[in-house]
């Protein structure tokens, strides 16, 4: 299923739902899509509640009920609620608002219907970085794929000795998630949980880019796969939680 698709959904009600949140929900920089984040979210989630078969939908009364996974200002669960759309050769289901357990009701919906969040992990251990296991780097792909290249600052690109530079910031990375384990930001990439882990090149206390690693099945290693952008890694990470961290935030 996919949500833009299957879902029309108009931009004051995306506008409604980030003030229903009170999170910040769109990146500073010109160009930033209003709600961007929260879209991106929005999309993924339905995806995943999908799969995991927790959307009540309700053909005869043409209407869908889906838990964003978000909270009120109180704390409460907040739903999407859907109905048919009644216009032709549009997508199938119209956002009517975004409500709470007791809104719903008001609505006539029984509260026992109401479907559950989504479910990103299932051991508590894989949210926390193992500093006794070593990680193998994928530098080819760092340094030598144009995406990739791209997302390093500009003195370690063009560097003769990067790879160097990079393992210095990555043993400063491994000593600061040791201290402080809320550095590790995890994120939900194909049906796996990844830390994301900060890498200072420039200034040891400043991110520049998030390094992607997965541990290994033995449970002795990380592969380290590639780094993203810091917008990237907050889209990727927000999926699952508002990260608390001050090193991945919405700037």
């Amino acid at each position: 299923m996919n949500y833009y698709k299957d879902i029309f959904c108009a931009e004051e009600k995306i506008e409604d739902l980030a003030s229903l949140t009170g999170e910040k929900w769109t990146f500073s920089y010109e160009g930033a899509k209003e709600n961007g984040i929260l879209l991106n979210y929005l999309a993924h989630t339905y995806e995943k509640l999908a799969y995991e078969n927790k959307l009540f939908i309700d053909e005869t009364e043409g209407k869908m009920i889906f838990n964003t996974g978000l909270f009120d200002e109180f704390y409460e669960s907040i739903y999407a609620y859907l109905e048919l759309n009644e216009r032709e050769n549009k997508q199938k289901w119209y956002m009517v608002g975004f409500k709470t357990a007791y809104d719903l009701a008001r609505c006539g919906v029984d509260n026992s219907l109401l479907p559950e969040r989504a479910n990103y992990f299932e051991d508590p251990a894989q949210l926390i970085f193992d500093a006794n296991c070593p990680i193998n780097i994928q530098f080819s792909h760092i340094f030598n794929d144009p995406d990739n290249i791209e997302r390093l600052p500009e003195k370690v690109k063009d560097a003769t000795n990067r790879t160097t530079l990079f393992r210095g910031a990555l043993d400063l990375m491994v000593k600061s998630v040791t201290a402080n384990y809320k550095l590790a930001v995890p994120q939900y990439y194909k049906g796996k949980i990844q830390l994301l882990l900060p890498v200072c090149l420039n200034d040891p206390n400043v991110a520049d880019v998030a390094l992607v690693v997965t541990k290994s099945k033995n449970g002795k290693y990380y592969q380290g796969h590639t780094c993203l952008t810091l917008d990237m890694a907050y889209n990727n990470a927000r999926l699952i939680a508002k990260p608390d961290s001050n090193w991945l935030t919405v700037k």
